[in-house]
């Protein structure tokens, strides 16, 4: 049986990722729709390498350059928000969902609310409006599948596992390029530094929330909403190595780890098996001899203030991480554009947080209200900036 498969941030690195592994398996897969952000280019050079049902760019002004591209390859295509959910609503039977930041909750819940098999790669989805997400996931019928390898590695080593028997879910980080350095170096760091990742590259705004550890944060409240554990049975640790993805303690006392090599294709390979394991042109398997020793260290919430912020987001619930995301993502802007420093970041997603928590203590009814909540603090968090 040959598989549909749709790919919301289809330039992206998980899309490029998601597109390798689907040319090493043309008798299994076939490519539905392909959806870009801004980048006519690239998403047009992409679908006429590897063709498409219909290609869609979420930037409307470049529109007529995709047609340009496009022209004589017979492959319909748009531009803008209609033409996204008109990519989502096209026939697959896996969607993957690696829109970046909280740009993708309409898509990928529109593909949830179809009962489609989702590939959750938008970690903001369920930052944003978690309770709705998973709420809808049920009453339509949708699966989501984790894609983020930590997430990945915690589905697979929960396997028939009951979540009721963990004592804690842990999730790794690599400790990002600060991961050594002093808080007043961190402090003088340039936007270059922040993304120079040692073991990922994940693109420049996800490698800076890397360098915050504000990424842990995000993710220990995507494991939140993905198994329905509370904040007090997650946890975060840095692992240099970036092997260990996962780790279960049970209540027993026993402990099991997802261990894989730092290759997104791993857990995407994983999704797309719904079951059955893919093999992996150019893989590695983990060789533990010529690794020679795994290393673990506490994370440290006072040089990297991003990771407490987001763990206290968790556990006030409601839309503190909805308002978190949104200052952050503004905060992470203008850091690259040299209007703050590196800890200007932790300072105005605090500031955010501390502003609107009386305004907004339940959790958003539905991505409509994520959405408007999102807007209202991107819009306050940019008045705060430095002029």
């Amino acid at each position: 049986m040959t598989l549909t498969v749709s790919i919301l941030g289809a330039t992206g690195s998980i899309g490029r990722s998601t597109t390798d592994l689907l040319a090493q398996h043309p008798e299994r897969f076939r490519i539905g729709a392909l959806v870009g952000g801004r980048d006519a280019v690239a998403l047009a050079k992409l679908a006429r390498e590897i063709g498409a049902d219909f290609v869609a760019l979420a930037d409307e002004s470049q529109g007529a350059a995709l047609r340009e591209l496009l022209s004589g390859t017979g492959i319909p295509n748009g531009a803008g928000d209609g033409a996204v959910l008109e990519a989502v609503a096209r026939d697959a039977d896996i969607v993957m969902a690696a829109v970046s930041g909280a740009a993708g909750l309409r898509p990928t819940h529109a593909a949830l609310r179809l009962g489609r098999t989702v590939a959750l790669a938008n970690k903001e989805s369920l930052v944003c409006a978690g309770d709705a997400f998973m709420r809808d996931a049920r009453r339509y019928g949708a699966t989501l599948l984790p894609v983020d390898s930590e997430h990945n590695a915690l589905a697979q080593a929960l396997g028939d596992g009951k979540v009721a028997d963990v004592a804690t879910m842990t999730i790794t980080a690599s400790g990002g390029p600060f991961r050594t350095w002093t808080a007043e170096r961190i402090a003088a760091a340039s936007p270059e530094d922040a993304a120079a990742h040692p073991t990922w590259s994940m693109g420049m705004k996800i490698n800076i929330d890397s360098a915050s550890l504000m990424n842990k944060g995000l993710e220990l409240i995507e494991a939140h909403h993905l198994f329905g554990i509370e904040a007090a049975r997650l946890d975060a640790i840095v692992h240099p190595q970036s092997i260990v993805h996962g780790l279960i303690a049970w209540r027993d006392g026993a402990v099991t780890a997802g261990l894989a090599m730092p290759d997104m294709r791993v857990p995407i390979a994983h999704c797309l098996g719904l079951g059955e394991r893919l093999t992996i042109a150019r893989g590695r398997s983990v060789d533990l001899a010529a690794v020679g020793s795994l290393t673990f260290e506490a994370t440290d919430e006072i040089r990297f203030p991003c990771l407490r912020i987001a763990r206290a987001a968790l556990r006030d619930g409601g839309a503190a991480p909805t308002v978190m995301n949104a200052a952050n993502e503004i905060a992470v802007s203008a850091f690259i554009r040299g209007v703050i420093g590196f800890y200007g970041i932790s300072d105005l997603v605090e500031r955010a947080c501390t502003h609107f928590a009386g305004l907004y203590r339940a959790a958003p009814a539905d991505v409509d209200e994520a959405l408007d909540i999102d807007a209202e603090v991107r819009a306050w968090s940019s008045e705060a900036l430095p002029a």
